[in-house]
């Protein structure tokens, strides 16, 4: 055999690896596990789940396609309440952020900024869906929680790969079928949901627990019987990922629980329960000890989600220490006299008085009065430096969001490079308040802006 024969024949084998490799290449299913929030009942502390389709995009909110090279696919998810629809999908960075790009994301979100932001979104894309009461208000029901998911919760992603013939087989089943809602808390609700689409692609993989969730099926359940069905076909490509709450004054979510680990960890049930029936609190203790309900851990061995970037490995618990520290003396050499005040709780306070806007470039924007002026406040990492607000203010937001971010860390929750990039756009602002005060002969009012103190030899010092 020749040299050009067997050369030949090595091109064609390389071509052919990679038509089968780009079979799963970018295609997957992730179930996610989004932790509970609020104080809603009992059933909210199981959480919510949904599952990304990253080969899967939508035509609408409820017809589905196959993506386009280049696109990030959707979010599909049961709510009840939410137009009638059974199910309903949106693409991933708005589900997460209810924005288009991930530059926009704000750096520290509130309750304003959360719901302008949803609203507008809302007004673009889910009119048919959720539309304008007849007064033009915002309409109620349960279509928020379809859009700026991130602003409520932590959640966590368990990624199996999939082909394109199984998205393109899924994409007919929904298309085709009747898209109305049946939700049942015990027997259709979005646990059921996505434990059906990932049960599509790998059949029986995903089961409920009798036992452990008295048969109703959890979000938690289901990612802890994804991982083992993983472990027992470790040919299939499968991984985690940590989805972390966007930092601000938004109230943290709280841990996702079985039905069972609910009852037995929330002492308004288990604690009346024990003084009437000891018998039964001991057989709700049991269940909970033998089940193992609370030893699975979502964020064991993920990485974290970056928008727009691939997903890092975490910040390791002692270096988010150490970032807490060198946080902890910059603020008290910035702020000695109030240093005992977080500065998180001061700037939300500051920022629900502000006005939520778009600049020039579509770019999320506080506006805010500064004495008798207004100004424009950049909110999002793409635009807070370009902004005609006092360095102050800049400088004030990006302190909230750091020691919002190391101050309320989920488990594995934190990414190096975004923490580096908040204190590098940290270190442009005390930068740039310090050259405008040596180029004005008087200082700017220090009731403007709560204190006016810089340390100004303040650096960004990399850790180990």
């Amino acid at each position: 055999m020749g040299i050009q024969s067997i050369l030949s024949r090595a091109a064609a084998f390389v071509i052919i690896l990679m038509m089968t490799c780009s079979a799963f290449a970018g295609s997957s299913a992730t179930l996610l596990l989004e932790e509970p929030y609020g104080r809603l009942g009992f059933f909210t502390a199981t959480g919510h789940a949904a599952v990304y389709l990253s080969g899967v995009c939508a035509q609408t909110p409820l017809v589905l396609r196959p993506c386009a090279p280049g696109e990030t696919g959707v979010v599909i998810s049961r709510y009840d309440g939410v137009g009638n629809y059974d199910w309903v999908a949106i693409p991933l960075i708005p589900y997460l952020y209810a924005v288009e790009r991930p530059e926009d994301i704000p750096l520290f979100a509130d309750a304003k900024m959360t719901g302008f932001l949803r609203d507008r979104y809302r007004h673009k894309y889910l009119e048919a869906i959720a539309p304008d009461l007849r007064g033009g208000e915002t309409p109620g029901g349960n279509w928020y929680e379809l859009i700026g998911s991130s602003y409520d919760r932590t959640m966590y992603g368990f990624e199996i790969e999939t082909t394109r013939e199984q998205d393109l087989a899924l994409i007919q089943k929904l298309n085709s079928s009747a898209n109305v809602s049946h939700f049942h808390t015990v027997s259709r609700n979005c646990a059921d949901f996505a434990k059906d689409i990932i049960n599509f692609y790998y059949p029986k993989a995903l089961h409920r627990s009798v036992f452990a969730d008295v048969g109703i099926t959890t979000p938690k359940q289901i990612a802890k019987t994804m991982t083992k069905f993983s472990a027992r076909h470790p040919e299939i490509q499968f991984s985690r990922i940590v989805i972390a709450q966007v930092p601000g004054s938004m109230s943290r979510s709280t841990t996702a629980h079985g039905v069972v680990e609910s009852f037995f960890k929330s002492k308004k049930y288990i604690v009346p329960s024990a003084v009437a029936s000891p018998i039964f609190a001991g057989c709700v203790a049991g269940v909970y000890f033998t089940t193992g309900a609370g030893h699975f851990e979502p964020a064991r061995n993920a990485k974290i989600f970056v928008a727009g970037r691939e997903a890092e490995s975490p910040v390791e618990r002692e270096d988010i220490k150490a970032y807490q520290l060198q946080l902890k003396h910059y603020l008290a050499g910035a702020y000695p006299e109030t240093s005992a005040e977080h500065v998180e709780k001061v700037w939300a306070r500051l920022q629900s008085k502000a006005q939520p806007a778009l600049d020039s470039q579509g770019h999320p924007v506080l506006e805010m009065q500064i004495g008798e002026k207004f100004v424009r406040v950049g909110a999002s990492a793409s635009n807070i430096m370009y902004g005609d607000a006092p360095p102050e203010l800049v400088r004030q937001l990006l302190e909230a969001r750091l020691e919002s971010e190391l101050r309320h860390p989920s488990p594995h929750s934190i990414s190096e490079s975004e923490v580096d990039r908040d204190w590098s756009l940290l270190q442009r602002a005390v930068s740039e308040r310090d050259s405008s005060l040596t180029s004005r002969s008087t200082s700017l009012d220090a009731n403007a802006v709560h204190g006016n103190r810089e340390s100004t030899g303040v650096s960004r010092t990399p850790l180990p």
